[in-house]
């Protein structure tokens, strides 16, 4: 009996505070709708892309260069997600979402306990087919508003703002996308509202949402693989703390910072007494995010990094995972990553005069630098073919103000920090094209 732990009832005693604080403020008046439709509306978003690539698919193990050159296209539909919100009155607001990505079905996953404890699975087929958002939000006054669900994680630029005519390349952000969960979408409960106004005009977000599970960190995606959604539960045992704020005073310009953190990831993994030895394995994630769009011109900016404790000791577990388990277990997991990113585009309708009959085009320019492994714990090499610097330039054609047709060229240079130059590795090239699309197709 000396090894059984005393019982953690911080996660369990804060929801239910939360939970009685929201049942405590349903008496309240709610604000005029504002939005646009009196019951119900439906629409979604998607995209569709073609990539013409000269280099292999093994950055890491296909050559010791990096990889390989060699030529090889795909074309993909990366997501096409179904929305629709309704009021059952005009106080309380149902909300979902639901993506269809790459057009499959995914892969089910159980952890078989009367086999001793190993994983199984069962491919139905690549893809996934996942609830991006379920979420019934209880409107009170501008200031303040609760939410419970399964809401957006919007730490990051792309997480905030993920709709596909929110970013000019072809493909999301990869620096984002690379090391954190995107689109991240955990279950929770939420507090958000808007304040002030003129030139002091802010809106914020606050939840307390599932945490990542540290089974899922690895070398190349650092705590990305951590979102939950592998089994028919998600592990409430150490919640996760999410903030963010956005500055809209100033016509046209947004700014954005976000934080998130959970105090002791270990407690979250698929059997508990995994991290055990290693003792309280806290996350921390922030951002600052920025974007200015006027009839000339659109510019966005962001900065991503965070932190794992005691990664080098994570990562030597997750190294002993069973193969079964569905999670990479690359080896070494960083304690910090970074991804940032800037983009600028020039409207070329507007800079000709407006002619009604001139189409609207943005060339743009991108650069992007991220790595996975940007600083080791303990004895831990970081692998050099993580950082990468990426330049991407294009054109998007606005068809219509809410349809989007890209096409970009794209140059990494692998293993090196520099804006410009040659990387360590070879360099990996590719031409895009795309369409994206969102909207609300009806409104009731």
């Amino acid at each position: 009996m000396a090894n059984i732990k005393k019982p953690q009832h911080f996660a369990r005693t804060t929801a239910t505070a939360l939970m009685l604080v929201w049942a405590a403020m349903v008496s309240w008046a709610a604000e005029p709708d504002t939005t646009g439709y009196k019951k119900f509306r439906f629409g979604g978003y998607g995209e569709m892309m073609a990539n013409f690539k000269d280099y292999g698919i093994n950055r890491f193990y296909g050559h010791s260069e990096g990889n390989t050159k060699q030529h090889h296209n795909t074309v993909s539909i990366p997501r096409f997600v179904v929305a629709f919100d309704y009021k059952f009155t005009p106080k309380w607001v149902l909300g979902a979402e639901i993506e269809f990505e790459s057009g499959g079905t995914g892969t089910a996953y159980e952890l078989e306990n009367t086999e001793n404890g190993e994983y199984e699975t069962e491919v139905e087929k690549g893809g996934e087919v996942a609830l991006e958002q379920l979420h019934l939000t209880r409107l009170i006054v501008p200031e303040f508003n609760v939410r419970a669900g399964h809401l957006i994680v919007p730490i990051g630029l792309t997480n905030a703002h993920h709709e596909p005519i929110n970013f000019f390349g072809t493909s999301r952000p990869e620096g984002e996308t690379t090391i954190i969960p995107c689109t991240w979408h955990e279950t929770g409960l939420e507090f958000l509202g808007a304040f002030g106004s003129g030139l002091a005009r802010f809106d914020y977000e606050a939840m307390i949402v599932a945490g990542p599970n540290p089974n899922g960190f690895d070398r190349n995606n650092w705590v990305k693989g951590g979102k939950q959604g592998l089994f028919e539960e998600d592990n409430f045992s150490c919640p996760a703390y999410v903030a963010r704020l956005n500055y809209t005073g100033v016509p046209g310009l947004r700014l954005g910072a976000a934080l998130y953190y959970c105090a002791d990831v270990g407690k979250n993994c698929d059997k508990l007494v995994t991290y055990d030895e290693i003792g309280k394995i806290p996350v921390t994630i922030c951002s600052l995010d920025a974007q200015f769009v006027n009839e000339y011109i659109t510019a966005r900016a962001n900065w991503l990094t965070g932190t794992v404790a005691h990664a080098d000791l994570v990562g030597a577990k997750n190294g002993k995972l069973s193969n079964k388990a569905g999670y990479s277990r690359l080896a070494p997991v960083a304690h910090r990553a970074v991804a940032w990113n800037a983009e600028v585009g020039l409207n070329l309708k507007s800079i000709a005069g407006g002619n009604r009959n001139f189409p609207v085009v943005y060339p743009f320019a991108q650069y992007e630098y991220y790595n996975s492994q940007e600083k080791g714990e303990g004895m831990d090499v970081m692998d050099a073919r993580c950082q990468v610097s990426k330049w991407s330039v294009g054109l998007n054609w606005r068809a219509l103000p809410n349809l989007v047709v890209k096409a970009d060229y794209t140059t990494r240079q692998i293993g090196t920090s520099k804006i410009f130059g040659k990387g360590t590795y070879n360099s990996e090239n590719e031409f895009g094209i795309g369409i994206a699309y969102v909207g609300w197709f009806t409104k009731k």
